[in-house]
């Protein structure tokens, strides 16, 4: 397909997005998909901050905390594509109810698990806990390509709130109300929720002219898990490529933070309360650079560019790492850390996203979805052996090497961005 036709296929359809849903009601599905993601990331860091503790007084030691975490890793992992599939083939309200109704499940089992054969079995629910994906596939349907960017980079507000919420929520709720409390909290907020999907997001966000490859996609693999499929998106024009760098470029950063509660207390000296200062600081930045930043630059850039500077900024955070001694250093290096970190995930989600047909987009970012479940399945083990070998340098000249490699990569390689979603 020539890029014009692309270019006029893609206009057609973007007029039929405003057709089916309407400017106004476009925006207020946008703005709802954003709450249900904020909603879902505070309650997501609330039992994170909880989950610990809980643990512990249920008496499993620490290497029992890391098989619980490995577990649910690797639900996330295999959930998140299934979770992609099911959403192109049921549409991105009831795949965003069925992460909601996961929650609640999970929060439920967690307040019922006083015996750890429990606490393990309440993290089942987690193989289809993904609002985040959820709900970029309803902005994903909903926008033009020259929307999509900054669309999806706004989410990264919601993971500051999350953060910022979750953390402090979890804390205060555990310490004054009981342990318990934060999983009724949990429960309560994945049950509203749910029927803020059920009520507030239309049941059909793809355009028009999309519904027929819909059905097509459903007749085409009656599997939600197909290896087959996956191959098949992997072959489309850039994909492999981008999701490479996507996979690679943020993976040493992915093991130092998988390790940073052990080395915020060994390397950096830092007691429960300080670390939890420190997670707010990085949701303050996260709302900022992805509310000011992200949005701005990717309207004035392309999306090479701005994957490039993604790459050789995270080169620079590798070395600062490798060169820092005290936390201050390290507040210092967390800004264009944090910048990095959006600017790959937004650019190389929408890149992906476009470089698929409209049918497959759900799947796509179900893979994408599944880059950090790997990062903290394999993580514990592989980080463990470079902090305990190698010092804490060891993550920061594993950024710098990885990032200038894929970085000059990026220079030489001619990666075809210009494809359109067609089918």
């Amino acid at each position: 397909m020539s890029a014009k036709t692309s270019s006029g296929g893609e206009e057609e359809a973007s007029g039929m997005r405003n057709e089916t849903l309407g400017e106004a009601k476009r925006r207020q599905v946008i703005r709802v998909a954003y709450v249900i993601a904020a909603l879902d990331l505070t309650l997501l860091f609330m039992q994170m901050g909880v989950m610990p503790y809980l643990a512990k007084s249920l008496g499993l030691d620490s290497v029992g905390f890391g098989y619980l975490q490995t577990i649910f890793g690797v639900l996330q992992l295999v959930g998140g594509y299934v979770f992609g599939r099911f959403a192109d083939q049921f549409g991105a309200r009831a795949a965003l109810i069925l992460s909601c109704a996961s929650g609640s499940i999970f929060f439920l089992l967690m307040s019922l698990s006083t015996s750890i054969p429990l606490l393990f079995l309440s993290r089942l629910p987690g193989v289809f806990m993904h609002g985040i994906p959820g709900a970029q596939k309803v902005i994903t349907d909903v926008t033009t390509p020259t929307q999509r960017a900054g669309a999806l980079g706004k989410l990264g507000l919601c993971f500051g709130v999350g953060i910022i919420a979750g953390s402090a929520m979890g804390g205060v709720l555990s310490t004054k109300f009981g342990i318990y409390v934060p999983a009724y909290v949990g429960l309560v907020g994945s049950l509203i929720n749910t029927v803020i999907a059920m009520v507030w997001i239309p049941s059909q966000t793809k355009p028009k002219s999309d519904h027929h490859t819909t059905e097509h996609s459903r007749s085409q693999s009656g599997s939600l898990f197909s290896i087959r499929e996956i191959l098949r998106l992997m072959k489309f024009p850039g994909v492999m490529e981008v999701f490479i760098v996507k996979v690679f470029a943020g993976l040493p950063i992915g093991l130092f933070m998988i390790m940073f509660s052990i080395i915020s207390m060994d390397f950096f000296g830092l007691e429960a309360v300080q670390s939890g200062y420190l997670m707010s600081y990085f949701g303050v930045l996260q709302m900022v650079v992805q509310g000011l930043v992200v949005g701005k630059l990717a309207s004035h850039c392309t999306e090479m560019t701005l994957l490039r500077l993604s790459v050789f900024v995270f080169a620079g955070v590798g070395l600062g790492m490798a060169l820092m001694r005290t936390v201050w250093h390290y507040c210092i290096i967390a800004v264009p850390l944090v910048f990095a970190f959006s600017m790959l995930a937004t650019i190389t989600d929408s890149i992906l996203t476009k470089a698929v047909p409209s049918s497959d987009t759900g799947a796509m970012l179900g893979i994408c979805a599944s880059v950090q479940p790997l990062t903290r399945t394999v993580g514990p083990t592989i980080g463990g052996v470079l902090y305990k070998q190698f010092g804490v340098s060891s993550f920061g000249y594993l950024q710098l090497m990885v990032n200038l490699g894929l970085f000059v990569y990026l220079l030489k390689s001619k990666i075809p961005l210009g494809e359109m979603k067609s089918q």
